[in-house]
């Protein structure tokens, strides 16, 4: 239908000789009580959306006029459609989605429709980034022969893009060894002003996305609206489906003052995470404002975008400005993108300066960024800040506190030594590695990693860890024998200016040589550490460190063998390399000896004045224009690939990696609507901040576990498993992958780590897989029972996905996170709230009831309190109520569809 420009909004704006229409957010500014000129630019760039989606239907005028008008101030629900522009994929949940597609085409065949309506409606990038992994370090050949691993481990699941590449319209894959997904959208993808036909004009409107993984909000940085989805939410906006949502409040966060001396953009994120984390930012847009935001560079910005999932909130948005145009030109956008970008922004009031006024938000923080200080993070979450200054009697604490915990020999004297000051551990495991004698202890960093687009994408912070290397290897210092190192450097532009800066070879000295194009250590493709390393943390069951550059640090992520793990800025990733432990105070003791005596970290920690020349000097705009020139088409191995082709995937009935999902098995035309939950016993509960890498990990395959046992029933060896991550498009190991991380405790089996579940008190624990399917069989339904923040971390679809393919109907929680929240209403699974303060502990829950809960019929309301009731093995019953965390009329649609999918099929079949 044509658009009923309700408002006479429509204009026209020209720039240089073209010219575009654009709906103009000034023509609101005449209704009646607008706010519209007060509101947070994230508000203003989503009432640009509903001004342009108008369309009677899922946007209606009064939509328009609500935001228009809206009270940021007011808690007031209100729901929206929003549209995105297009669509951003990574592999590891980007295959899982072209998966999803091909099975609804065959689905869409068996229901007697068109396959080929199953196609994107937005423009859709996937970018290969998550399956490189750092098996060789440390030498020449790193790069070479972990590219040559990734091809040889992927082929499968690459044969099968290139399928989707050639079959799915407005559909772009850019090949693995170009760049991290969020680094490329940042540099290359981006566009801040989109276009498009529009009859025979051309339309102007906001860049915005969604992405399916949760740190897509790095963009935010650029002024560009967008979040990480589930991988199910990102299907359907694929294919045209609005993101359903209520209008967000909108923390303001004010930075003013510059960064001191010594202190990095990621000492500045770490800050930033900690402070919104205790300001309860969940569901929230955080907007940053106030004349320090002058001061930041774009890629400092798009740092602190970055980590919005580990704050927690929707996005962490920074409207464009002069520093915004900079970039973009630096970065190889042309001039008439330039060009339109200001005009447009300028002409919608979207447009920052230091002289604009502050905009209204919903509560506001603030910090002086002269206050910043350098900064690690962990030893378990990334919002846990360790100023480096109080790093050594943190990690001891730590340290003191996992040595109780493991129930290690002396433990409690152990770890009462290390917390009044004594050694770490006097005890070790000899190691001869490398030609080098060593005993390994308790605190050693084992991984030292400048890894993940947070930090790769940001050259004061790469270039920093390059000048430190450079000096170090002057002084004579070298990389501890013990320590993994490793560098990916997000792009291929980043490995352009480090070899320009003339500091590459000195990284290369230290072990740091490039490993791969790809996320590699920080999402958990750190590659196993050497067979001679493994073995002496086993042997002597030691809490060995990794230290990252990354955005998370949740245990069992980075590696199996690592318990403690920090993250840092890149420099300080090189500088623990160096000492190779955490027990060290860096400001008083050496990190190590060089040819002329001790050498400590101020010796060779550059100064802000070398770090911007070397910026000046080393970063180019020939760089990004030349490394993307060519970003669709892939290098030697990505153009021998031999895809098969046709408008329906030839599905391999031996493949290991891609399997048609049974999502659509046995659907009919008409909609299951509410099923009751009767009788339901509980296959896991949990404690706090349990993240969607406890539910479905990405890492590494256990040989033990049910996934890695199917996988060596099919003649699949160790070796050869790969990871999680990469087995996502085969719902047969990812099944038997949910709740199956190795540091995962299930309170059913008295906190036993790992993969287990009983089915009665004081019963011998049992793989939890097991237990789901034999309850399958029986007709027996399933719940979780958890506590706060529960899917806190990685927007992954598959531990939505997975636990409902177990059987589990309903999650029981004190609060979700977001996307996971999201993710489980798309898979058709119940998230439901305890309220009142009440927990599973209150309430004296032991798991071991039969649930039934309460009022699920077709007449259920978004937001609805239900009764809860739980019967004993005695046959005592406690009732109790549960907020039912479907959020939205649209959210209720896909529940009583039975998900997302199903919806979205019965939709364009319908059509």
């Amino acid at each position: 239908m044509s658009h009923p420009n309700s408002f006479g909004s429509r204009s026209t704006l020209v720039v240089g000789d073209r010219q575009y229409a654009y709906f103009h957010l000034g023509a609101l500014d005449a209704l009646p009580g607008s706010t519209a000129a007060t509101l947070p630019f994230s508000l203003r760039v989503l009432l640009e959306n509903l001004l342009r989606g108008e369309d009677g239907a899922f946007v209606k005028r009064a939509d328009v006029e609500a935001l228009a008008r809206w009270n940021v101030k007011a808690a007031v629900d209100k729901e929206i459609a929003f549209r995105t522009a297009r669509v951003l994929l990574q592999d590891f949940t980007g295959v899982p989605c072209v998966v999803d597609l091909a099975a609804m085409r065959d689905a869409m065949v068996a229901l007697g429709g068109d396959p080929t309506k199953i196609n994107p409606l937005q423009p859709v990038d996937l970018v290969i980034d998550h399956s490189v992994q750092v098996d060789e370090y440390g030498t020449e050949a790193s790069l070479l022969i972990n590219t040559e691993l990734e091809f040889e481990r992927n082929l499968e699941r690459y044969q099968f893009l290139k399928w989707g590449q050639t079959a799915l319209h407005n559909f772009r894959v850019v090949p693995p060894g170009t760049g991290i997904c969020h680094q490329v959208n940042l540099e290359y993808l981006g566009q801040v002003v989109f276009t498009a036909k529009d009859g025979t004009e051309t339309l102007a409107y906001c860049d915005s996305l969604v992405g399916t993984d949760s740190h897509t909000t790095m963009i935010n940085g650029l002024g560009v609206m967008g979040w990480g989805v589930g991988g199910i939410e990102a299907e359907a906006a694929m294919l045209g489906q609005p993101v359903s949502m209520l209008i967000p409040e909108v923390v303001g966060f004010k930075l003013h003052g510059k960064l001191p001396a010594g202190a990095t953009a990621t000492d500045l994120v770490l800050t930033c995470t900690e402070m919104l984390r205790k300001k309860k930012v969940v569901g929230k847009f955080v907007e940053f404002y106030g004349t320090g935001l002058s001061s930041l560079a774009l890629a400092d910005r798009a740092t602190i975008a970055n980590m919005a999932p580990e704050y927690g909130a929707t996005m962490g948005f920074f409207p464009v400005d002069e520093e915004t145009l900079k970039y973009l030109r630096l970065s190889g956008r042309s001039d008439e993108q330039v060009a339109l970008v200001e005009a447009y922004t300028k002409a919608q009031g979207l447009f920052r300066t230091d002289a604009t006024p502050d905009p209204v938000f919903t509560d506001t923080l603030e910090l002086d960024l002269s206050t910043v200080v350098p900064s690690l993070a962990g030893p378990k979450r990334p919002q846990d800040r360790v100023p480096l200054s109080q790093s050594k009697a943190m990690y001891r604490e730590a340290l003191a506190a996992q040595r109780a915990a493991n129930g290690k020999a002396n433990g409690n004297a152990a770890a009462t030594m290390v917390a009044e000051g004594g050694p770490a551990d006097s005890v070790g495991v000899a190691v001869e590695y490398r030609d080098q004698a060593f005993t390994l202890q308790d605190g050693h960093v084992v991984i030292a990693a400048i890894t993940s687009c947070t930090n790769t994408s940001n050259p004061s912070v790469m270039l920093a860890a390059g000048l430190l290397a450079q000096k170090a290897v002057k002084l004579g210092l070298k990389t501890k024998p013990w320590v993994k190192t490793s560098l990916a450097t997000g792009s291929k532009v980043a490995t352009d200016y480090f070899i320009k800066a003339g500091v590459m070879e000195s990284l290369n000295s230290l072990g740091f040589n490039v490993v791969g194009y790809g996320c590699t250590t920080c999402i958990g493709n750190s590659g196993p550490l050497p067979t001679v390393i493994s073995e002496a943390i086993d042997e002597g069951k030691l809490n060995v460190a990794a230290v990252l550059s990354g955005n998370r640090n949740f245990e069992g992520r980075v590696n199996p063998q690592t318990r403690f793990n920090y993250l840092a800025s890149p420099p300080l990733v090189v500088a623990f390399a160096l000492a190779g432990r955490m027990d060290i105070d860096m400001a008083t003791e050496p990190l190590g000896v060089g040819t002329d005596g001790p050498v400590f970290l101020r010796d060779i920690w550059p100064s802000a004045q070398e770090v911007e020349d070397t910026i000046l000097s080393s970063v180019k705009r020939e760089q990004f224009t030349t490394q993307y020139a060519n970003a669709f088409l892939g290098d030697k191995y990505w153009q021998a690939i031999e895809a098969s082709t046709g408008a329906r995937y030839g599905w391999q009935a031996d493949s290991t990696y891609v399997q048609n999902p049974p999502y659509f098995e046995g659907m009919t035309m008409t909609p299951p609507g509410i099923r009751p939950i009767n009788s339901a016993r509980v296959l896991g509960m949990f404690g706090d901040s349990i993240t969607t890498d406890h539910i479905s990990p990405a890492g590494s395959i256990a040989g033990a576990s049910p996934a890695g046992k199917y996988l060596l029933s099919l003649g699949v060896e160790k070796k050869d498993f790969n990871s999680y991550g990469a087995r996502r498009g085969n719902h047969q190991v990812m099944m038997r992958g949910t709740f199956a991380n190795i540091r995962l405790k299930n309170e059913l089996t008295g906190g036993k780590e790992g993969w287990w579940t009983t089915d009665a008190p004081g019963a011998e624990p049992e793989a939890l897989y097991d237990v789901a399917m034999a309850r399958q069989e029986a007709g027996v339904a399933q719940i979780v029972i958890a506590g706060k923040e529960y899917g806190t971390g990685s927007s992954r679809d598959w531990a939505a996905k997975g636990t409902m393919l177990l059987g589990v109907r309903s999650v029981i929680a004190e609060s979700f996170e977001r996307i996971h929240r999201s993710n489980l209403v798309g898979m058709g699974v119940l998230p439901l709230e305890f309220v009142n303060g009440e927990t599973r502990q209150s309430l004296g829950l032991t798991g071991f009831e039969t649930y039934d809960i309460v009022g699920l019929d077709d007449t259920l309301t978004p937001r609805a309190t239900l009764t809860v009731k739980a019967t004993a093995i005695d046959g005592t019953v406690k009732s109790f109520s549960a907020r039912c965390r479907i959020d939205t009329p649209e959210e209720m649609q896909y529940y009583k569809n039975g998900g997302i999918l199903p919806y979205v099929l019965r939709s364009l079949i319908g059509k």
